[in-house]
């Protein structure tokens, strides 16, 4: 039985690579600080506990990322895993469309972890993939209830379900390491603006969408869809479908 160490375990993401690898019979591992959302507690930022959830692992996925603090953690924690991924037969680490084209602080901290990652001695697979649906719904949720919601209605987004690129993670995993795999996105290229009316028409809200001018090279690079990958739309759940499937935890402003 082949044993695999996955941080962020817990996460929208994590959870569904847990289910796939459990499902092909491995023996999984998953790096919490806390002990409730884990097998094993530690912390990737200090270094506590990473040796102890290495040691013996097979494989490691790493999809543990600090996006509410623009990945400033990032570095260290990837710094501090590799560390203890000596003698593991691959490690791969999920990353992001389009970070070496657009000049956003999160995205600048995830190509450095890559350049670690590269430049390490450890063998490994880096899988980018384009935006979840669940950040792109989470934006749009926050937004619903306002009278007039300006958003950047011009921004291309190539939403991707999380259970997708899961599955994509565990067929990598299960091979050989590769580098740098293809790009993973999702079935279509949308605007915000287009994700968001397919919001409206399902839970009634935003009730108007303005748009937001922004200027900047990151506004630039969004507007052009330096985000997306449309010749690996690979993913097959659509925003439609997502949307559908969204619980109403807030009131609808419909009906």
């Amino acid at each position: 039985m082949t044993t695999v160490l996955v941080t962020g375990g817990s996460g929208a993401l994590g959870q569904h690579i847990v289910t796939g690898l459990r499902g092909n019979g491995h023996d999984v591992r998953v790096l919490s600080r806390r002990a409730s959302a884990g097998t094993h507690v530690g912390d990737l930022t200090t270094g506590e506990g990473v040796r102890e959830a290495a040691a013996g692992a097979d494989l490691i996925v790493h999809a543990a990322s600090d996006f509410r603090r623009f990945g400033k953690p990032d570095l260290a924690q990837t710094r501090n895993l590799l560390a203890e991924s000596k003698g593991v037969r691959q490690l791969l680490y999920v990353s992001i469309v389009g970070i070496d084209r657009i000049p956003f602080r999160y995205y600048r901290n995830k190509l450095a972890c890559e350049d670690l990652i590269t430049e390490s001695d450890v063998p490994h697979t880096i899988l980018r993939a384009t935006q979840f649906h669940d950040l792109i719904g989470a934006v749009l949720r926050g937004v619903e209830r306002l009278p007039v919601s300006p958003l950047p209605l011009d921004f291309r987004f190539q939403p991707v379900a999380t259970e997708d690129v899961a599955a994509r993670v565990v067929e990598l995993i299960d091979g050989e390491p590769v580098g740098h795999a293809a790009d993973f996105g999702g079935p279509e290229v949308l605007t915000l603006g287009q994700l968001a009316e397919a919001w409206r028409e399902r839970r009634g809200g935003p009730r108007r969408v303005v748009r937001l001018p922004m200027t900047g090279k990151v506004a630039c690079a969004f507007r052009a869809g330096d985000n997306t990958c449309p010749n690996h739309a690979d993913g097959t759940r659509t925003w439609a479908q997502y949307v559908a499937d969204v619980p109403d935890r807030v009131y609808r402003l419909r009906g």
